[in-house]
Formats: structure tokens, sequence, C-alpha cells
């Protein structure tokens, strides 16, 4: 999505305010105006990334591996150290509920492999094998991802939010992330 399609999607869908310190995305719920500052982060990607065609799914990843909260430039490193573009993830959210921006929201991500071409990957930081993910983590990823749906035009369920796991061979998101996902769901719903 160019700048005027966001700005033009804005107008009539809420107010997004430009901050220094990155976007406020709100959302209604129940006739309140929910906010979450996105921080902005301006990773170099070693080739051009390619914007996405379609958006049809969100997927919900973990760090994993680690229990450690890594920022989006640690992620980002890693991630060129595999030879990839650069972060394959569009979101990282952090325990403590702060977000930040990985790729570009409209770019094809290296997130979920044979499913970057219709989807944005959003990352909780932290290993949910092992740990719980917090209530500030759920709390934004449901602002966040009610936002994500809102500018796509899904309607949250199973089908439009799913785990790495169900589309891949892997424990991602963890099973502690996973079992959240129902609420996840019903929350993002509610926002929307």
């Amino acid at each position: 999505m160019n700048r005027r399609e966001f700005l033009r999607r804005t107008f009539f869908t809420g107010v997004v305010t430009v901050l220094s310190s990155g976007i406020v995305v709100p959302a209604m719920a129940a006739g309140k105006q929910a906010k979450l500052t996105v921080k902005e982060n301006h990773f170099k990607f070693q080739e051009p990334l390619v914007r996405r065609a379609k958006t049809e799914v969100v997927i919900v990843h973990h760090v994993g591996g680690t229990d450690q909260d890594v920022s989006a430039a640690k992620i980002h490193q890693w991630h060129l150290a595999n030879k990839w573009a650069g972060i394959g993830y569009h979101y990282i959210i952090h325990k403590n509920g702060t977000v930040e921006r990985g790729r570009p929201m409209n770019a094809v991500g290296a997130h979920c492999y044979n499913h970057n071409h219709n989807t944005v990957g959003v990352c909780f930081v932290g290993d949910y094998e092992r740990a719980v993910p917090t209530e500030a983590a759920i709390a934004s990823g449901q602002i966040l991802l009610a936002y994500i749906c809102k500018t796509y035009g899904l309607t949250p369920g199973t089908k439009t939010i799913v785990g790495h796991r169900d589309l891949c061979d892997t424990l991602c998101p963890g099973r502690n992330l996973y079992s959240e996902l129902t609420a996840i769901r019903s929350g993002v719903a509610k926002y929307c």
C-alpha cells in the first residue's frame, strides 16, 4: 500500500497520527479507541523488496531458541547472516507490549516457506515452547492484528490468523503462544 492509499484508508477507518516514535494505530472496541505505537526501523535490505500483490493471512511466530528480549535489529542481523535480504517478519512484539516494524507491511516477507506471497508475519519475542506470553504482548498483538485485518479487509478467524505450525512442519509459535490463538482471535474480532 502506498502512502496515498494508506492515508485514504485511514481517513475512512480512523485517525493515524505520525509521531517521531512511530505510528499510532487506532482500533475501535465498544466505541473506545485503542492505540499502539509502532517503533519504526529503517533497515537496509541486501536486495530490493517486492511488493505483495495480495494479503490473505496473518502468520503468528515466536523467536524460539531464546527467551531473551531480542530487538528487531538483532533479528535483522540473524536473517542477514542466513543470506536473506534482511528481517523476514513485518512486526516484532516484545514482552512489554512494545511493537517494532521489521519489513514494510506491504512487502513480501521471509517468514514462512511457500507462504510469504500472501501473508503478513508477526513475531512475538520469546520462546513460547517454554515461556508463557505476557498479557502486555497479547494485548498489543490483538490491536496490531486488528489493524492488519482492517487494512486488508480480513475477517479474524482460523483461516486468516494462523500459527506458523499450521502451514509448516515447525513448533513455532510455541505451544504456549499457539494455545492463546483462539483468545487472540476473539480479542482481534472485538476491535474489528
